[in-house]
């Protein structure tokens, strides 16, 4: 079952309507005392509706979520898709450039904080979540990817684990490593990341830079599931094929 509302949001250019989504997995309404983990996702527009999706394919997330009958509550919010790509700074947690672009102000912190103060709370507040740290994910892709990891090192104490699919290292790379050194980061911390083979070349070093945040990450404890996907491109109808990955990780020895 998805729901679908619109949500008031702080974006960039002020507050505005964005849709929400929340997906209740198949043994919800049988089973009324059973609480369940949230995994929260950035760009929902795309997580589960074709129609709704910015290039016209979703993850397909709620078809593979009930097809597993996984005991799980995702819940995701549309990103700003204006056509000054007010979504680079939405979901930039650093200022950055870009060399077709322009320069970019990071408020990836403001719209993580919106997501931990706010969202948060009001999906605790209307659906059996089990709320606590160990059972609150993140995920997301490219950008959306990024956020996600940032969002891992930098609000452990909020997200236990977390899935980051071709995530956006290039933006700040300095910034990101230093992230990596100094967080403080809870026992347990667990990681799906991953980058598709044929996307390795979009950016300068992308492979090298790749294997050196898993290095990074590895060594700062966290249980890290990494890939490079043979094949895999950065789009929608890619991610959808590493939903089993993601899963398996994400869901994978939970209390």
């Amino acid at each position: 079952m998805i729901k679908k509302w619109s949500i008031r949001y702080p974006a960039v250019g002020g507050e505005e309507e964005r849709r929400a989504y929340v997906y209740l997995p198949t043994m919800y309404e049988a089973d009324p005392d059973r609480r369940y983990p949230v995994l929260y996702m950035f760009d929902g527009q795309n997580v589960f509706f074709d129609e709704d999706a910015t290039y016209g394919k979703s993850w397909g997330m709620a078809d593979y979520l009930d097809y597993t009958d996984t005991p799980l509550i995702v819940a995701a919010v549309e990103c700003n898709a204006g056509a000054n790509n007010e979504r680079l700074v939405e979901y930039s947690p650093y200022r950055f450039d870009d060399k077709q672009y322009g320069h970019f102000d990071g408020k990836g912190k403001d719209t993580l904080n919106w997501f931990v103060h706010e969202f948060k709370p009001c999906i605790d507040a209307n659906y059996r979540t089990q709320p606590d740290r160990a059972h609150t994910f993140i995920g997301g892709s490219s950008m959306g990817g990024l956020m996600s990891l940032y969002a891992l090192l930098e609000y452990s104490d909020v997200f236990g684990r977390a899935a980051a699919l071709s995530p956006s290292l290039w933006v700040a790379p300095e910034a990101l490593t230093a992230l990596v050194g100094r967080c403080k980061l809870a026992p347990g911390t667990v990681l799906y990341m991953d980058y598709g083979s044929k996307e390795m070349g979009n950016h300068d070093g992308m492979r090298k830079g790749f294997g050196e945040m898993c290095s990074r990450i590895f060594a700062r404890g966290i249980n890290l599931t990494a890939r490079v996907v043979p094949g895999g491109n950065h789009s929608e109808a890619s991610w959808e094929k590493q939903l089993p990955f993601v899963f398996h990780t994400l869901m994978y020895e939970l209390d």
